[in-house]
């Protein structure tokens, strides 16, 4: 499957290299794989030795390589010079959109975040936030190097049209049909990448995070929402209509809440951290009170987290069995989940996977908010440095 992140046509702004598929996938080799010879570069591309240093030499002119120290890397020849990316060569803005507040940051090449920024949004319209963009990027810029693209990651739907560009229709700003990255480039004169913010967050980890040198993978968010982004094949999976991995209403069997959108037992239920609340049915508790309580051990709160990971379990397992990825990542502000009921997470996939199958290889990843922006950051670096 071919990835479909969404980018308009070319800006007049800042001239930079432009970096030929070589060029970039060399560059990619040394940024995620770290320092490496001209030797191991050119073995690991398939590409000739000259080839090789004629690239490596135009990526150094540039200044987006540097060369290093001598290092023998194997038992055998003599030590060759090792290159080294330039990660304060290009800086980066990361923007994430939620129905009322404008997260941002700017990174380095190695989406190292340099400086951020946390506001409300003044309005909703498109206009107003394309604005309020604008002065964000102008306010961390500073003074600094100059940022050389740009990525927004947002709820909602990402999809690309004959002729159209990307379109997105963002039910927490009450979008359809915007054109955004074609108007973010006419605004701030630089390449814009647009994309859901699940699948922004799962391109992050693949590239510089739990995923690096895997050709498939599954993220699953948990918290406020339900998300789920999947790489199969080292590509990101978008769907025809920008709508993959629409399973947080997917019917479940067994006992549980009903949904007061969908009508059914689903995950989104039992397991996002309103739906908990809800099935608790305390008032005055908000999720970090559930929590607490459930540390605690109140039978009620158990009850509720105990129900949300064998949702959990059921998914991670139709995922598992649906795409067999090299590694399921659950990450999110709603983890906590995985550490107070783990036995019946662990039950619930084992219940629900298929007699055959393998043990699912399952990995909880820490989480902070501004790993959203950082992940729309990281959209724009991959448009830079992937064909």
């Amino acid at each position: 499957m071919s990835g479909q992140t969404a980018r308009s046509g070319g800006t007049s702004g800042p001239t930079w290299p432009e970096l030929g598929p070589v060029h970039r996938a060399t560059l990619r080799a040394v940024l995620v794989g770290g320092p490496s010879s001209r030797a191991e570069i050119a073995r690991d591309l398939g590409l000739s030795r000259a080839s090789l240093t004629r690239v490596t030499r135009e990526l150094v002119d540039w200044g987006l390589l540097v060369e290093g120290h001598m290092e023998r890397r194997g038992t055998t020849g003599r030590p060759g010079e090792m290159l080294h990316a330039r990660q304060d060569a290009w800086r980066f803005l990361g923007v994430k959109l939620t129905g009322d507040r404008l997260y941002a940051v700017v990174t380095d090449l190695g989406a190292r975040v340099l400086v951020e920024v946390d506001e409300p949004l003044r309005s909703r319209e498109v206009e107003d936030v394309i604005a309020q963009i604008s002065v964000v990027r102008t306010r961390l810029e500073d003074g600094r190097s100059p940022v050389v693209g740009v990525g927004v990651a947002l709820g909602g739907d990402v999809r690309t049209v004959p002729g159209g560009g990307a379109m997105i229709d963002s039910p927490f700003h009450g979008w359809r049909d915007v054109p955004l990255a074609r108007r973010l480039e006419e605004e701030l004169d630089l390449p814009v990448q647009i994309e859901n913010d699940v699948r922004c967050l799962t391109a992050a980890e693949h590239l510089f995070g739990v995923g690096v040198g895997l050709d498939s993978l599954v993220l699953l968010t948990i918290g406020v929402g339900l998300g789920v982004g999947a790489i199969v094949a080292g590509q990101l999976v978008t769907g025809a209509q920008g709508a993959a991995g629409r399973l947080d209403h997917l019917p479940l069997s067994g006992d549980g809440p009903v949904c007061d959108y969908c009508g059914r037992v689903c995950p989104s239920a039992s397991l996002t951290s309103g739906a908990m609340v809800q099935s608790l049915d305390r008032p005055g508790t908000d999720y970090d009170g559930l929590l607490t309580l459930a540390r605690a051990g109140d039978a009620d709160a158990l009850r509720v987290v105990r129900g949300a990971a064998r949702a959990l379990g059921a998914l991670v397992a139709t995922l598992a069995a649906t795409l067999d990825p090299q590694k399921v990542v659950i990450t999110g502000d709603g983890i906590a989940v995985t550490a107070l009921a783990r036995e019946e997470l662990d039950a619930s996939i084992a219940a629900h996977a298929h007699p055959a199958a393998a043990p699912v290889p399952l990995e909880i990843a820490p989480f902070a908010f501004d790993e959203w922006a950082r992940a729309a950051a990281v959209l724009a670096i991959r448009a830079r440095i992937e064909d």
